[in-house]
C-alpha cells in the first residue's frame, strides 16, 4: 500500500511555484525527509530539467519507496538515500539546492544545528537551501493555529515545536548561511530561502 499525506497533497501545487523561482535547469536538489515522497514524485514529473534526490532517515524509507519506484521518472535518483541529519557525512555529492519540508518542527535543536551545518557542507556557493513549514517570527506566534500546533508538539515531545526565525538566522549564519527570501504561504506557513555565500 502506497503512503499518503493529506497535508502533502494540499500543499504540494503553492511550494512548486516557489521552487521555480529558484531551481533553474540543470539543477540537482537534495530532499531532507521525503516521507511519503509525494513531494519528490510531483516535483520530479513538475521540473524536469532538474534532478530531485530524496532521502529520509533509514526507518522511514519504506513510506516513499513504492511511490517513487512506480513513479519511474528519470530525473529523479533512486533508491532513497538514507540520511540522518545528526551524522556527519551524508551519502551524497554536492548539490545546488537543498529542500525540506515539515521538519524542523520535529526535530530537537541539536537536530537543527546539525542539519543547518550539513546543508553548508553539501551546497554549492551561491546554492539554496528551502525550508517550508510554520515558523514564529520575534518570538510570537503567526497565528493562533500555530500556538495551538506548536502546544501539541511539545507536548508530545519536549524537544519538537515551531522554531523561530531569528534563532534560525544566528544559526545560519554561524554556518556561511544567510536569509534571502520569505514567501507567505497557505495554513500560516512559509518558505523561507536561505542562500550559501560564496
Amino acid at each position: 500500500m502506497i503512503s499518503h499525506s493529506e497535508a502533502a497533497e494540499r500543499n504540494k501545487r503553492p511550494i512548486l511555484s516557489v521552487l521555480c523561482q529558484y531551481l533553474p535547469a540543470g539543477a540537482q536538489v537534495l530532499e531532507i525527509g521525503c516521507g511519503t515522497g509525494q513531494h519528490a514524485e510531483y516535483f520530479a514529473r513538475n521540473l524536469p530539467q532538474v534532478t530531485w534526490i530524496p532521502s529520509d532517515r533509514s526507518e522511514s524509507l519504506p513510506l516513499s519507496e513504492g511511490r517513487l519506484k512506480q513513479a519511474q521518472l528519470p530525473n529523479l535518483v533512486l533508491p532513497v538515500r538514507p540520511i540522518d541529519v545528526s551524522v556527519l557525512q551524508w551519502p551524497v555529492g554536492v548539490v545546488t539546492a537543498v529542500y525540506t519540508a515539515n521538519t524542523l518542527h520535529i526535530m530537537s535543536w541539536d537536530e537543527v544545528e546539525s542539519l543547518f551545518f550539513g546543508v553548508a557542507r553539501v551546497l554549492l556557493p551561491g546554492g539554496y537551501f528551502l525550508t517550508y513549514g510554520p515558523f514564529n517570527e520575534g518570538g510570537v506566534y503567526t497565528s493562533a493555529s500555530n500556538e495551538a500546533f506548536d502546544q501539541s508538539l511539545r507536548a508530545r515531545k519536549p524537544s519538537m515545536g515551531i522554531r523561530d526565525i531569528d534563532d534560525l538566522k544566528a544559526l545560519a549564519h554561524s554556518c556561511g548561511l544567510a536569509l534571502q527570501a520569505k514567501h507567505n504561504m497557505p495554513a500560516n506557513n512559509q518558505i523561507l530561502v536561505w542562500t550559501r555565500s560564496s
